[in-house]
């Protein structure tokens, strides 16, 4: 079997910024894992981490479908008993915006060490400002 393998070189790091604005929670978290793990470059290998950060602003201004803003719970157990909390996404959504698209891109990519290290490539913030100017992103608009 001819199979050709790529070798590990060290790349450029690339800098893209996406706005959350408006858009639906889901679609939003499979581009950007898709855009992570590097499925839009014609060299994609599977276990090869592409170097790309994304940058993504308004967390808070994310919007579901349906009933879900006002019924979709997130549950976490301690492992004691009676330790486990739920909270409603509406809930989440006014107290750490942030960790709804974490916990929703964090799922969707590969479980392990490439994983861990594609999830601290992404930089998530609740507002417009974010301290990542010097590395001049480049603007990505997602459906």
């Amino acid at each position: 079997m001819n199979t050709t393998y790529i070798a590990r070189q060290q790349k450029d790091s690339k800098w893209y910024i996406i706005d959350a604005k408006n858009k639906n929670l889901g679609r939003l978290s499979s581009q950007i894992a898709q855009l992570l793990k590097g499925k839009n470059s014609a060299s994609y290998t599977p276990y090869i981490n592409h170097k790309i950060y994304i940058i993504l602003i308004n967390s808070k201004l994310i919007q579901v479908t349906g009933k879900k803003f006002t019924q979709k719970t997130y549950k976490q157990y301690s492992g004691y008993p009676g330790g486990l909390k739920s909270r409603k996404f509406s809930y989440i959504l006014s107290q750490k915006p942030n960790m709804i698209l974490e916990k929703s891109i964090k799922g969707m990519l590969p479980k392990g060490i490439l994983g861990r290290k594609l999830f601290t490539q992404l930089k998530i913030y609740p507002d417009n400002k974010h301290p990542h100017q010097p590395q001049k992103p480049e603007v990505i608009t997602v459906i």
